[in-house]
């Protein structure tokens, strides 16, 4: 069973603080209680309204946000609710019975191009996972249940999803012009019909997740953190707008050469060699100067 994670997000409005959860707690459906009587098919909610100082609670795919009266400070109480709340999803607490009713937010999606001709890049109007997920293929793709439904199209190459989009890449045997609005409309209605995008256990099993992450980070030497520092602040960003990621693989501190793997949009992508060279290895050239000679590509 994977161990709840919940951290707390500040948000623009200061009487509303999100609990974000490092799963999702919901099959991607929203839910909005005003009070304890409207929580009644929500244990958690139900539980939150004990709390003399909660006004409104909103339940919604990997967070709790909570709106508060002014009788406290967020900053008083917060560590509080959240230990209140990993320690309730972690003793195996109801979120929402099946019977609640869901805030219907309509689900959209839009196709938009990656500067890789090959890949197209799904973008949904809600958090899809809580972390980056490729998948190459259906044998890989037992852990996520569309990834798994969308190489039964022929034309699927491979399948990369990051927070809220899904990056397809293709077999040159179909052009985007007659498969996007079919692929579209096929995630559209999985997101909307609830199912998992991946399995609970994903992350876990994959060893993707905050804990293990964290954990092999303080294993690596100062200038591999390093370079995970610059690649994380500077170049993630970037790549994940394309629809694509870079992942940091080794540091050999003789050669001084990083190897790093590209994924989604990236991956096999005719500008990525030139972004590599003059983009990423100059970067760390000048930000880690003496400790980098070359960066290259493990997979391409």
């Amino acid at each position: 069973m994977n161990t709840f994670k919940v951290s707390v997000q500040e948000t623009s409005n200061n009487a509303i603080v999100k609990f974000e959860v490092n799963q999702f707690i919901t099959k991607h459906q929203s839910f909005e209680f005003d009070n304890i009587d409207e929580a009644k098919a929500s244990p958690l909610a139900q539980q939150l309204f004990y709390l003399p100082f909660v006004k409104k609670v909103y339940i919604s795919g990997n967070f709790i946000a909570v709106e508060r009266y002014d009788i406290v400070a967020w900053s008083d109480v917060q560590d509080e609710v959240s230990q209140q709340i990993e320690d309730y999803l972690n003793d195996g607490g109801l979120v929402v019975e099946e019977t609640a009713t869901p805030k219907k937010v309509p689900i959209t999606v839009y196709a938009e191009s990656t500067p890789n001709p090959a890949v197209m890049k799904f973008v949904a109007n809600k958090k899809i996972v809580a972390t980056l997920f490729e998948f190459t293929s259906i044998d890989e793709a037992k852990l996520s249940p569309l990834a798994t439904d969308l190489f039964h199209f022929p034309f699927v190459k491979s399948v990369f999803f990051d927070e809220n989009y899904v990056s397809i890449t293709k077999y040159d045997i179909a052009e985007w012009q007659d498969i996007t609005t079919e692929l579209r409309e096929f995630i559209k209605q999985f997101i909307e019909n609830g199912k998992d995008i991946v399995l609970s256990n994903a992350a876990e099993t994959l060893k993707k997740s905050d804990t293990q992450l964290d954990n092999h980070y303080e294993t690596l030497d100062d200038t591999s953190k390093e370079i995970i520092n610059i690649l994380e602040e500077y170049v993630k960003p970037a790549v994940a707008s394309d629809g694509g990621n870079i992942q940091f693989i080794a540091y050999d501190a003789n050669t001084k050469n990083v190897s790093v793997m590209l994924q989604g949009a990236c991956s096999g992508c005719p500008s990525s060699t030139y972004t590599l060279k003059s983009g990423i290895e100059n970067m760390l050239k000048e930000m880690l100067p003496g400790k980098v000679n070359m960066v290259e590509a493990i997979n391409g």
